[in-house]
């Protein structure tokens, strides 16, 4: 997809955002009861969270044309491979310390707050439902699976946020009006360009209180113009995760607080997040190259085969023609494709053009295949291909660090059915 392409489709969700911006602000100002005004709250601080991200990323897809016009392009070396990552909500859980004055003998006000996470990853946000808390919980739990329909790399960051709103705070309602901000009518027109102006310089304002954040800071309220329309939520904690954690089974994360005991809508936090984080590289799971190849099998010079190759997941299965893949019938050869696979192209052969010869590694032995194609052209193809997906496998999470991204498509498939059981 051109940058022009993709510029086209980030305003058109920027508009999208706007509008729905200004609906929740409608909604908002025409609630009559609490619970309607926090959910218009949780939307109101959602969209201005997503437009932030999609002007970011506007402003790098236009930085990347004036590269392009001034004659810098991006490096041609191999990129990572990308996937998508999930985080599961069946159970994502944030376990409580309170006194035992308090959840044991009940004393003291009844603190009761209301909370949910947005998840950020790249500029694809997501909120979880609402949650109401007091000291009768143990544990904040969000039933939401959240799984990020982008793509990303490896050096993917997915940040979580919990925010928290304090139940006991005055809230005057307005007149009765629609529930759903989907029903408000309007059209993009003339005036868009001013409307996500409009949304920028409030959205920056309030936005989430993504960033550093200092303990015992306070997040921006939603804007000076709709704080006193309803409820505010306030930054409570947050994490960021990243490849290193994605794991098999549920683990617990350390959070970071971001409000004191003195703040009104302040929790007792454990200071720990449980949940799972899954990823599924696309390498793992889709073909990278397929078509016809020659095999040298055996040590005969003259023994070749013609077989439909297909590289997938850790092997380049050899199939005697694409029926026998379309049918599901087993491979006539497997060769093992690892992280440590050498591939090398030998010098031109005026019968078999190059071939290609593939070094790796099984159950302990030392193995060496021969390969050809039947043009220079997609020697080079089936090359590439290779040395990318062997790259794949070994892409470097940090400086002088290589790390093999997990191949998780049987986990994600069941979507995490278990519950982790850990007792605080």
């Amino acid at each position: 997809m051109s940058n022009n392409t993709q510029e086209e489709e980030v305003l058109k969700q920027i508009e999208m955002e706007v509008r729905m911006r200004e609906g929740a602000s409608k909604l908002l100002a025409a609630c009559s009861r609490r619970e309607q005004a926090l959910e218009a709250s949780r939307s109101l601080l959602t969209c201005n969270a997503r437009i932030l991200a999609l002007l970011s990323k506007l402003q790098r897809l236009r930085k990347a044309q004036i590269l392009q016009k001034v004659g810098r392009r991006p490096s041609e070396d191999f990129v990572p491979c990308v996937g998508k990552v999930s985080l599961s909500g069946e159970y994502l859980r944030i376990p409580l310390m309170w006194k035992d004055s308090e959840y044991f003998k009940n004393k003291g006000d009844l603190q009761r707050c209301a909370v949910f996470c947005l998840l950020h990853c790249g500029t694809e946000i997501h909120d979880t439902d609402l949650v109401m808390v007091d000291r009768t919980l143990t544990d904040i739990c969000f039933e939401d699976t959240i799984i990020f329909s982008s793509e990303v790399g490896p050096g993917f960051q997915l940040r979580v946020e919990l925010y928290s709103s304090c139940m006991v705070e005055d809230f005057s309602p307005g007149p009765l009006g629609p529930r759903k901000a989907s029903r408000l009518g309007g059209s993009v027109g003339c005036s868009s360009g001013k409307k996500i102006r409009a949304a920028f310089e409030s959205a920056a304002v309030c936005g989430s209180s993504g960033g550093n954040v200092e303990p015992g800071s306070v997040s921006p309220p939603l804007s000076p113009d709709l704080s006193a329309l309803g409820p505010k939520y306030n930054l409570l904690a947050h994490t960021t995760l990243r490849i290193e954690h994605v794991q098999d089974g549920f683990k617990t994360h350390d959070l970071s607080l971001a409000a004191t005991e003195d703040n009104p809508f302040w929790l007792p936090l454990y200071g720990n997040m449980c949940c799972r984080l899954v990823a599924q590289p696309l390498c793992m799971i889709q073909p990278m190259i397929s078509g016809q190849l020659k095999v040298k099998l055996g040590e005969d010079l003259n023994c070749w085969e013609n077989v439909y190759g297909v590289l997938r997941e850790q092997s380049l299965l050899c199939y005697q023609s694409q029926e026998d893949l379309e049918s599901e019938d087993k491979p006539l050869l497997v060769i093992p494709i690892k992280k440590h696979t050498l591939v090398c192209v030998s010098e031109r052969d005026p019968v078999h053009h190059q071939s290609i010869y593939i070094s790796t590694q099984y159950q302990g032995e030392e193995l060496t295949f021969t390969l050809t194609t039947h043009t220079p052209e997609d020697t080079q193809r089936w090359t590439q291909a290779i040395w990318q997906h062997v790259y794949n496998m070994v892409t470097p999470s940090s400086p002088g660090e290589g790390l093999v991204v997990p191949d998780l498509s049987v986990e994600i498939r069941t979507l995490l059915s278990s519950y982790y059981k850990e007792s605080y």
